[in-house]
C-alpha cells in the first residue's frame, strides 16, 4: 500500500484503531517504562502463509513515533514459512510495546485474507477464471482486506456502492422487473459503467440478455443450471458465479465456463495467520 493511499485513506482508520486500544494511557507500559529507552523486537511467523499489510504494520508505530524503523526483505504477496523472521522493529521501547497488539491485529488479519485467496486461486490454476471478493468486509476494514485479496491474487470486485451497478434481486423489485432496471439504470449512469445483473433463473438469465446487460451473475444455481445458462449466453455477456463459494467448493465450479467467481468467504471467513512480536531488547 503506497504512502498516498496510506495518508489520505488508512491513516485515520490506524489511527481510530489505536485510539480503541489506548484511551487515556498504557498503563502497563508506562509502569515497567517510564522513560524512553532505545529497542528493537523481532516480527515472527508461527505459521505458512501469504504475507499482507506489513506498510500497515509498520505504520501503526510511525504514527505513535515517526522515527520508528522496521527493516524487512520480505514484500506483500510473499510466502511465508512457520518460525520465520519476517523483520525486525526498532524505536522507543514504549511505542514498540503500546503498539504490539494493533499492528498485529491488522497484519494477523490481513496475511489471512491473503493466505484464504492464495489457497483458493490455485484451485483455479489452468483456466482463465478470475477470483473475485465482495462487499462483505468488516466495516471499516474495507480498504485493508480487499488488498489482502489482491496480495493473495486475487481480484477486487466493486469497491463500494459508488464504484459499480450491481442490480440484485431487491433492485429489480423495486424497478419492476430485469428489463425496466437495466433500462433505468442505463440511462441514469455514465456510458463507461457496466451493468451486471443478479439472476436466480433461467428465465432471469434469458431477460437480462436481452435487456443488454454487461455482466450477467449467476447466483446460488446448480452446477448444470449455471452451465446451462453459460451456453445460452453464448459470450453476449461477462459472466460470474456466486452465492456460498467458499474454498471448499471453489475447485467443483472451475469448469462452469464463467468468466469470474466471487467469493465473500475470502474476507468474511479467512482465519487470521498466526505471527508474534518476540524477543524484545534494550539497545541503549
Amino acid at each position: 500500500m503506497n504512502t498516498i493511499t496510506m495518508k489520505m485513506q488508512a491513516d485515520h482508520l490506524i489511527m481510530e484503531a489505536l485510539q480503541e486500544d489506548i484511551t487515556s494511557e498504557d498503563i502497563t507500559t508506562n509502569a515497567v517504562m517510564p522513560q524512553f529507552r532505545r529497542g528493537e523486537v523481532k516480527l515472527i511467523c508461527k505459521q505458512d502463509g501469504v504475507i499482507a499489510g506489513l506498510s500497515v504494520f509498520e505504520r501503526v508505530f510511525q504514527l505513535l513515533d515517526e522515527k520508528t524503523v522496521f527493516e524487512t526483505k520480505i514484500s506483500d504477496g510473499e510466502e511465508v514459512n512457520k518460525g520465520q523472521e519476517i523483520g525486525v522493529l526498532r524505536g522507543d521501547i514504549r511505542v514498540l510495546l503500546s503498539g504490539e497488539r494493533t499492528a498485529l491485529n491488522f497484519l494477523q488479519r490481513m496475511s489471512g485474507i491473503a493466505t484464504y485467496t492464495s489457497q483458493s486461486v490455485k484451485l483455479l490454476k489452468g483456466t482463465k477464471i478470475k477470483l473475485l471478493d465482495t462487499r462483505k468486509t468488516t466495516p471499516n476494514m474495507r480498504i485493508f482486506e480487499k488488498y489482502a485479496v489482491k496480495m493473495g491474487g486475487g481480484y477486487n470486485h466493486r469497491y463500494n456502492l459508488s464504484d459499480g451497478i450491481l442490480l440484485k434481486d431487491n433492485h429489480i423489485d423495486a424497478a419492476g422487473s430485469v428489463k425496466k432496471a437495466v433500462e433505468m439504470a442505463r440511462e441514469y449512469a455514465p456510458f463507461v459503467r457496466k451493468i451486471e445483473v443478479e439472476t436466480e433463473s433461467l428465465a432471469m438469465v434469458k431477460e437480462a440478455v436481452e435487456a443488454g446487460a454487461d455482466i450477467i451473475m449467476l447466483d446460488n444455481m446448480s452446477i448444470e443450471e449455471m452451465k446451462e445458462a453459460v451456453q445460452w449466453i453464448n459470450g453476449r455477456a461477462e459472466t460470474e458465479c456466486s452465492g456460498n463459494v467458499t474454498k471448499e467448493r471453489i475447485q467443483s465450479l472451475a469448469d462452469v465456463g464463467v468468466d469470474y467467481i466471487s467469493s465473500g468467504a475470502l474476507t468474511h471467513s479467512a482465519p487470521i495467520l498466526d505471527l508474534s512480536l518476540k524477543h524484545l531488547r534494550v539497545l541503549d
